[in-house]
């Protein structure tokens, strides 16, 4: 039987740019008037680029995000593995 459970490994240095990359988002977001938080989860659960501004380079940051490993170090943060 195989184990299909699929393991993220991140490194302290991608930990580091995912958070510069999304304060810059907040940040930009937050600038233009929007609610960081809902414009924020809006691309995480959609993909969608449009819920992130172009103001200050945001939406071209967001997609050197990969969803799947800032879903993983969101969760990891808030259970302290």
């Amino acid at each position: 039987m195989f184990d299909n459970t699929q393991k993220f490994v991140l490194k302290k240095d991608q930990d580091d740019e995912m958070k510069f990359i999304l304060t810059e988002i907040y940040d930009a977001l937050k600038s233009k008037g929007y609610n960081p938080i809902s414009q924020i989860v809006g691309y995480i659960l959609s993909e969608d680029p449009t819920y992130i501004t172009n103001y200050n380079n945001a939406r071209s940051l967001v997609r050197k995000l990969d969803r799947d490993e800032l879903l993983h170090a969101l969760v990891r943060h808030y259970l302290s593995e």
